[in-house]
């Protein structure tokens, strides 16, 4: 396994699939990076020759990517919340932050509901 960033990517897959397990980078991006690198995006990892790596390393370099990106985003949505605008507190009290509705849907960001008498058996367990 190769190492980028920080992170092992796999050598049995294409090069731009691999480059997708490092946070901050989809499909697009990777293919966008291996064009700027020149290199096929066809090839498997295991097949790149050290000038290649070099020139995917040195691209690689100047993004923000994983540690550095995930920061970034915690620090954006830190500042929503201490400014106390609407998608700070939609943030704070876990639901949907870009306007979806929370009638029907939005388990993932609400979580999973309780019935109403189900949490008085609960409390009596205890």
């Amino acid at each position: 396994m190769a190492r980028y960033v920080g992170v092992e990517i796999p050598d049995d897959k294409r090069i731009w699939v691999s480059l997708t397990y490092i946070h901050g980078i989809g499909e697009a991006r990777s293919k966008n990076i291996l064009e700027k690198a020149n290199i096929d995006p066809d090839k498997d990892l295991k097949d790149l020759t050290s000038n290649e790596e070099t020139r995917l390393r040195s691209v690689l370099e100047n993004m923000k990517l994983e540690g550095e990106l995930r920061q970034e985003v915690f620090r954006n949505v830190k500042r929503l919340k201490d400014i106390r605008c609407y998608r700070g507190l939609r943030h704070k009290l876990g639901l949907p932050v870009r306007g979806q509705r929370t009638r029907h849907n939005a388990r993932t960001r609400k979580g999973k509901s309780l019935p109403v008498g189900g949490l008085k058996r609960k409390l009596e367990k205890t």
